[in-house]
């Protein structure tokens, strides 16, 4: 089971991927975020792991060659444990390969977030965990405020819903021999969008006892029900 009660980000990038088929480009930014307002710290995590405590499937990274470093993401990922210091300049490397894998005209562009987190609770273990996280949806927000007399209006347009992540992943410094433990979550609902999980990622589901289990139990309920 997935918890971040304990959990803190120490890192955050934030970077732009536009649809290569639509003639956009990517935007890099210089240097990582610092946040030091505590609660915009809290609705960031809550954005981008509250979604993942619904998550059972745990995943591994795979190659057709069984080469893992030939996995993009699993090399990158494994830079990154190794040396923090490397972290920003990885994080616009992963960028530049999710925009290179961008060219379905149904992909949509959006910010990449690309985050380190410490105290990050798996099956019981607490691990370091990177995450990698796009926003694609935006929606425009009313904010009521006291006015003279009375109350007045403004709208926000381009806003993220912090209770809608579009797509996410979560890598876990663990098990890094068979691919490292990894969740992974696209609300997209989009066949053209496989390219979050099969393309970018390259995942395939561990076949360990949590999965068998959680499988099982899940035929258990489709047959009672």
């Amino acid at each position: 089971m997935f918890a971040f009660f304990e959990a803190a980000m120490s890192r955050l990038s934030v970077h732009r991927v536009g649809n290569k088929s639509q003639n956009e480009f990517y935007v890099l930014s210089d240097d990582s975020l610092k946040i030091e307002d505590e609660l915009l710290n809290k609705l960031l995590m809550q954005y981008f792991l509250g979604a993942f405590e619904k998550v059972n499937e745990v995943y591994h990274f795979t190659h057709p060659g069984d080469d893992l470093e030939l996995n993009e993401i699993f090399h990158y990922s494994n830079a990154i444990f190794t040396d923090s210091n490397a972290f920003h300049e990885i994080s616009q490397k992963i960028t530049k390969y999710l925009f290179d894998l961008s060219d379905h005209p149904r992909i949509k562009s959006g910010e990449l977030y690309v985050a380190y987190f410490t105290g990050v609770q798996l099956d019981g273990e607490l691990l370091d965990a990177i995450g990698i996280f796009k926003s694609e949806t935006k929606e425009t927000y009313l904010k009521v405020y006291p006015d003279t007399g009375g109350f007045n209006l403004e709208y926000e347009q381009d806003g993220i819903n912090i209770q809608k992540l579009d797509k996410g992943c979560l890598i876990f410094n663990s098990d890094k021999e068979a691919g490292f433990k990894v969740l992974v979550l696209d609300k997209t609902n989009n066949q053209d969008a496989v390219y979050w999980k099969d393309d970018f990622l390259k995942l395939k589901i561990r076949n360990d006892n949590f999965n068998k289990t959680h499988t099982t139990l899940s035929v258990y309920k489709n047959f009672v029900t």
